[in-house]
């Protein structure tokens, strides 16, 4: 009667496809979460500025634009820190 070595119990050390495939979605779920904190944080810092540079040419009456583009940057750069 022939016996397996699988190991079946839960908890325990994987090899094989199992562990290669966990390993693949650890590291491509790290690298999209360092990505998509890198272009948040780019796209962010960007709109932030853009806004500064509206409220700076166009004083007081450009303020209300600025401002929004500054906050939608900072939403945008806040919700990708978070998304993984």
């Amino acid at each position: 009667m022939p016996t397996n070595n699988w190991n079946t119990t839960s908890g325990s050390n994987e090899s094989g496809v199992t562990g290669a495939a966990k390993f693949l979605t650890s590291t491509l779920g790290n690298t999209v979460g360092g990505v998509s904190k890198t272009v948040g944080g780019v796209t962010g810092a960007a709109t932030r500025g853009l806004g500064d540079t509206v409220n700076s040419a166009a004083g007081s009456t450009g303020r209300p634009v600025g401002d929004a583009l500054g906050n939608v940057g900072t939403g945008l750069e806040d919700g990708l820190r978070k998304w993984k």
